[in-house]
């Protein structure tokens, strides 16, 4: 199942997305599952794999720039500037839906993947890949080909490109609105953005299960382990007693054996922590402690991600 993205790879791939059937791939932020964007039962069929519920819906990922035009109503002229600052790059714009595209919604949500492998099944494809992360809904995101058949076994074909570089998913910003609404924090951090958009609206409260949405990443609960996650700034306070165990610690200062020790620098800690969590998971941990990261702006994906790992 699991195959390298060498010539023979990408052309048994690109078969079965042209036969409408699905393809997990590398891209920079997470692995993807992916399948034709323009038709219903290949979308139809990520939701299966993934359990995922009819709400919640999908990134499309496409070669250029050009092929992203062609999914818009309207491209307003920040997406153009945001184009050329940040594609190909973790950047999803939320705009508004051409006609023809499958689903309810009036917008879709857009990138071109920075990640070699992707460009080439994207290229090679001639189709935009609808393609939400490669993992059950509401678990871990994977970051390795492997961390996809440990979630969906189903899968008929997993193009392996190594571990994702960033290591959690794109940030979303909605360019239907002015200001730019920001809708999920991601790997591109907000500073750079607002050097395009000017300001930049932060998300209010959370999205309701089985409410619309114009991206995924808006659940309450998502991207958590098997294990129960608790956020706690000081981990080595937390009370043991009543929590199933073995009990992990997830730290970026480390400071019991046997700890599980990120970096402290937002951009590491990002690239390695779903593959930690994965790794407490496989040691078959009952309670993750997770140290709370700092409350700042450079760290308020993972923030988001804990928060959300931890519902």
């Amino acid at each position: 199942m699991i195959v390298a993205p060498d010539d023979a790879g990408i052309r048994r791939a690109v078969q079965l997305l042209r036969a409408g059937s699905v393809v997990a791939f590398p891209t920079e932020t997470v692995y993807g599952l992916g399948a034709d964007a323009t038709s219903a039962d290949a979308i139809a069929e990520i939701y299966r794999l993934k359990q995922r519920p009819s709400w919640n819906p999908l990134i499309v990922h496409v070669a250029d720039v050009a092929q992203a035009r062609a999914l818009a109503r309207r491209w307003p002229a920040v997406a153009d500037e945001l184009a050329a600052r940040f594609w190909p790059g973790p950047l999803t714009v939320v705009v508004e839906r051409a006609a023809g595209l499958p689903g309810d919604l009036d917008t879709v949500a857009v990138r071109i993947p920075a990640h070699p492998v992707a460009l080439r099944l994207l290229r090679e494809s001639g189709l935009a890949l609808a393609a939400p992360s490669a993992n059950r809904s509401e678990s871990i995101s994977p970051t390795t080909a492997q961390h996809v058949l440990g979630s969906l076994p189903e899968v008929p074909l997993v193009l392996d490109g190594g571990p994702s570089a960033c290591g959690i998913e794109s940030t979303v910003v909605d360019l239907t609105v002015s200001p730019a609404r920001l809708l999920r924090p991601g790997a591109l951090g907000l500073r750079s953005l607002r050097e395009v958009t000017g300001g930049l609206a932060l998300p209010g409260g959370g999205v309701a299960d089985g409410a619309a949405r114009p991206s995924p990443g808006m659940s309450r609960r998502h991207y958590a382990p098997r294990a129960r996650l608790i956020l706690a700034e000081d981990v080595e306070a937390v009370p043991r007693a009543g929590l199933a165990g073995p009990v992990a610690v997830l730290t970026y200062e480390g400071r019991g054996p046997g700890d599980e020790v990120l970096s402290a620098d937002p951009g590491e800690y990002a690239a390695d922590l779903y593959a930690a969590l994965h790794r407490l998971d496989d040691a078959r941990a009952g309670t993750i402690l997770v140290q709370a990261p700092p409350d700042t702006e450079d760290w308020l994906a993972i923030r988001d991600r804990l928060g959300r790992a931890a519902a």
